[in-house]
């Protein structure tokens, strides 16, 4: 019975998986995930600058995932990035009132505009919330906010890099009727 019971499950797991692939499941996370399309359709777009340090290593960091040919030379859509709002908050205090952990908050706007008409397609706040020992040592309790920070601009730029592909790969019936003429991998074409 325990035999009978093995391989009913894994008939089930085949099953299921079966299942998952044949309705067109992919996975949203990973780099495997970004279908081809859309990863040429992030080559089209640009990126603006973004004021202070934070701004300039977000702009690096989603240079870095966007363009995996070169930056593009007219590209379609342009990627407006809110100046970063940095909060900084003491979470555990001791009996002398020293802070033992901190934590640290990013908060932006991201907006995605179309060159050709000039109008938003897509604007979503993003924010990131991370936290860090603050340490006896100063130096080490800056570099571990650094690190903190960093690895906040990195989430920052993977979810804006997530939600431009997302915009992307939307399907035919989500497009506007200009849209739905585009050809994969081939720039937009306008309707006459």
């Amino acid at each position: 019975m325990i035999h009978t019971a093995a391989i009913r499950s894994i008939f089930m797991l085949v099953l299921v998986c079966g299942l998952l692939a044949a309705c067109g499941f992919r996975p949203m996370y990973g780099t495997a995930a970004i279908p081809s399309g859309a990863r040429v359709a992030l080559n089209d777009v640009a990126i603006s600058n973004i004021p202070d340090r934070s701004g300039q290593q977000l702009r690096n960091a989603l240079i870095d995932r966007f363009y995996a040919q070169g930056r593009p030379a007219d590209a379609r859509f342009r990627l407006d990035i809110a100046p970063i709002a940095e909060t900084k908050t003491e979470l555990d205090m001791t009996k002398s009132a020293d802070t033992t952990r901190s934590q640290l908050r990013l908060r932006s706007t991201m907006v995605l505009v179309d060159g050709m008409s000039g109008q938003p397609v897509l604007e979503r706040p993003v924010s990131s919330i991370v936290s860090y020992n603050v340490l006896g040592s100063q130096f080490s309790t800056r570099v571990t906010e650094q690190n903190a920070r960093d690895n906040a601009i990195d989430d920052l730029s993977r979810q804006i890099e997530q939600a431009v592909v997302l915009y992307m790969n939307r399907t035919p019936q989500q497009k506007t009727p200009y849209e739905a003429q585009a050809v994969e991998g081939v720039r937009y074409k306008i309707l006459p």
